[in-house]
């Protein structure tokens, strides 16, 4: 399938953390972890002056788009939005990692604020598997534990999940909703909550695995509908006018 990565570089991914967690940057981590997986990846760039690479061919041909940002969430073109969001709508799955709960196109899709508690302080996670049939989870036990992240909390400004495959737990007695399916029109969306980019989460073979199946459960089940920008669904793209 084919899959876009949208990806935002920050300051902190050149510092030294970030570069020990990512020495190849994260959104290539990401982009060669689909591949891996024998999908074509697309990275696509974010930084204070928006989404760079970004055309509507792109976008007309994906399965998935993955969305990792972090301070950027302002900059990015709102004409990308509505056509990603567009996009959502007519099938494309999405997945949206870490700090992308405030992204725009997140909000859009899901109507609400995505407010969390939140405290960087380098803690142990384990994702209890609240749901071990969900085909995200499939072969991986019963909990992922995860060294260091930053530790997301309740309440988190989200409506009930359609499907709750994750619970996320830290050191310090927080709970999250961590691993979450929304459905929005003939599209599928996965919210998971790891990835501070100062920390290798994704280099952990449980979270690459429960990545790459959670892109191939949000994938279309059917080719995409209609072209980007059109305001209603093919089924109902008929002439209605009057004859006289």
């Amino acid at each position: 399938m084919n899959v876009l990565v949208f990806c935002e570089h920050n300051p902190s991914m050149d510092s030294p953390e970030g570069k020990a967690a990512y020495p190849e940057g994260l959104g290539e981590c990401l982009a060669q972890l689909l591949r891996g997986a024998g999908h074509t990846a697309t990275l696509l760039p974010m930084d204070e002056q928006g989404v760079h690479g970004f055309t509507d061919e792109l976008l007309n041909s994906a399965d998935v788009a993955f969305w990792w940002a972090h301070c950027y969430h302002d900059a990015v073109q709102s004409e990308i939005i509505d056509k990603v969001v567009d996009r959502v709508h007519r099938g494309m799955g999405m997945v949206f990692l870490h700090s992308s709960h405030l992204a725009r196109p997140f909000l859009r899709l899901i109507g609400t604020t995505g407010f969390l508690t939140w405290r960087e302080a380098g803690e142990r996670e384990r994702l209890w598997c609240v749901d071990p049939t969900h085909p995200i989870a499939a072969g991986l036990g019963d909990f992922i534990d995860i060294p260091q992240e930053e530790m997301y909390g309740e309440p988190f400004g989200i409506p009930a999940p359609d499907e709750l495959v994750y619970i996320g737990w830290f050191e310090g007695g927080e709970v999250l909703r961590g691993g979450c399916v929304f459905k929005r029109g003939r599209g599928k969306l996965f919210y998971f909550n790891p990835g501070h980019e100062t920390y290798p989460t994704y280099k952990l073979p449980a979270v690459r695995k429960l990545l790459v199946q959670a892109c191939e459960y949000v994938a279309p089940k059917q080719p995409v509908s209609g072209p980007l920008g059109c305001s209603h669904r093919d089924d109902f793209c008929i002439d209605r006018s009057v004859k006289k």
